[in-house]
């Protein structure tokens, strides 16, 4: 063979056939079922995962941010890849793009192919692209086709480095064309549609999403053994006879579980103390996995390092890293003890104060500061225009009260200083009454909702009731959310503080006062 021809060769060769790796595991036309993953879910006990049947886990990796264009890693990304490997599972991956143009989907796939060398990456690898309708995304001015050109480039780059390419979208972006040029797509890589009957599978055997797909997200409200947190289910139209070996046979560095998966930090820097006592925590946490390492007290002062949306504070205690609950906390150091109220168990702080205040309709004035105590009664009610003193209000939303000589405890969200009235008075209305835009009729109670759809958590926790009230005795609590959990927000009424969940499946409600928002 002279050296004309075999250069001629080694290039045709290269042209035809090298331009994606060779892989060892074969599909199969078995119907798997698999679950999808990211720091939403928190920490997860993998081998739980892998006793309660689950074939395979895409899991996200990584991100880039939709408004600062910087790409990152997933928090529990490589724990996820790792644990799940351990625990036998098979396992894909997805990345979450905002990219502008095919050179930064381009750099996305290379940066995953770095990280998914050192993993048995069996299933494929998705490019999912969501929330480019908001105006404050990035992609806001691309067209659909500079989208899907950027999508392909993408899923070209992930198979050229070996891996099965897949893109992921909803029903209604994909189906007709509609947000995505999808009929270029599926003509070259898998499809991995989100649809979620109101019956999911199996009840609904298929998605009613028509065109060509080869996994079905069918739920984001599973639940799974070794998953504390709501999770989405998928099932997909094939499998792998086997595991596919990591590309790069160095094993990868040991990932710990990130324990702030759950809740982005902001920096600071700043003097703190405790408003009366609070308990400094090893993780941002009051569950069982949780351990009170010290009690901060008042006039005791540590720094307080980063501090997040979701309710905890990370501080800097000797030697130590502990995290507290925010709103025990105070930047005011001469602050002195609230006093606390303990009637009955219930141990609500009061900081002093002292105005008039009156209602913005009309609201319950009680025994105890809470609707759930059993002695926690209603003794009076106080109508727009009647004035009581405010003596006292805390942090999680409650006001005392001095009224007609009686000391009494009303929703601090009903009241308002005299003076200062926004609300058109109506003595028909009550806690569990207001006008807005979405009704939701059930039985006796009309509370409205504007349509809302966000994802949040608790601050510390919420009760979520089967009604939009916490009075009536048709009303029950079905669930406790606590911080960490994300559930889906599709309704809230500004007016009377309530907001509607989806839960599991259920359409739940619970005061809004006690959610943040789940980044």
């Amino acid at each position: 063979m002279t050296a004309a021809f075999l250069i001629l060769f080694i290039c045709s060769s290269c042209l035809f056939g090298c331009g994606k790796k060779k892989r060892v595991t074969k599909e199969t036309e078995d119907t798997t079922y698999g679950i999808d993953v990211a720091r939403y879910q928190g920490t997860i006990d993998w081998n739980e995962v892998a006793q309660s049947g689950v074939d395979f886990a895409m899991i996200r990796v990584g991100y880039r941010g939709q408004t600062d264009g910087i790409i990152k890693e997933d928090p529990n990304g490589r724990y996820n890849l790792q644990e799940a490997t351990k625990a036998g599972i098979k396992i894909g991956a997805y990345f979450f793009s905002t990219a502008v143009s095919e050179e930064e989907a381009k750099e996305e796939a290379a940066w995953m192919g770095e990280i998914l060398a050192k993993y048995p990456i069996t299933y494929p690898v998705v490019y999912d692209c969501e929330g480019f309708r908001e105006t404050s995304s990035r992609q806001y001015a691309m067209s659909k086709r500079e989208r899907t050109d950027a999508a392909l480039a993408f899923l070209a780059a992930i198979e050229r480095l070996g891996y099965e390419g897949m893109f992921y979208a909803s029903k209604g972006d994909m189906e007709f064309d509609n947000h995505w040029e999808t009929s270029r797509i599926e003509d070259k890589y898998k499809i991995w549609v989100a649809q979620y009957p109101a019956e999911p599978h199996p009840q609904t055997e298929v998605s009613s999403y028509a065109q060509t797909h080869h996994m079905w997200q069918y739920s984001t409200t599973g639940s799974v053994p070794g998953i504390s947190l709501p999770v989405d289910l998928n099932i997909a139209y094939f499998g792998y006879d086997g595991i596919e070996p990591a590309q790069d046979k160095t094993p990868p560095e040991e990932a710990e579980a990130d324990i702030e998966a759950m809740m982005d930090f902001t920096p600071v820097s700043e003097e703190v103390t405790a408003k009366d006592e609070t308990n400094l925590r090893d993780i941002p946490s009051q569950g069982d996995d949780s351990h009170v390492m010290c009690t901060l007290k008042n006039g005791e002062i540590v720094k307080r390092i980063a501090i997040s949306s979701s309710g905890w504070s990370k501080v800097a205690y000797g030697e130590n890293i502990y995290y507290a609950v925010s709103s025990y906390l105070t930047t005011d150091l001469s602050v002195k003890p609230a006093e606390t109220e303990e009637d009955d168990g219930i141990q609500t702080k009061f900081s002093p104060v002292n105005e008039s205040v009156t209602a913005k309709k009309l609201v319950n004035l009680r025994k105890l500061p809470s609707v759930e105590h059993e002695d926690a009664t209603v003794i009076a009610q106080l109508k727009h225009g009647d004035i009581a003193t405010r003596v006292g209000i805390s942090d999680n939303g409650w006001s005392k009260l001095n009224y007609q000589g009686e000391t009494c405890y009303a929703v601090s969200s009903y009241l308002e200083p005299l003076g200062q009235s926004t609300v058109a008075p109506s003595s028909e209305q009550t806690e569990d009454d207001a006008s807005a835009a979405e009704s939701s009729p059930i039985g006796e109670i009309q509370t409205q909702f504007e349509p809302i759809q966000d994802r949040v958590t608790a601050k510390v926790e919420v009760n979520l009731r089967s009604l939009p009230s916490v009075e009536d005795p048709r009303c029950v609590v079905v669930a406790t959310l606590k911080n960490g959990e994300v559930v889906t927000r599709n309704g809230i009424n500004r007016d009377v503080g309530w907001s509607r969940v989806e839960y599991y499946g259920q359409i739940l409600y619970c005061v809004s006062n006690y959610l943040t928002a789940a980044e």
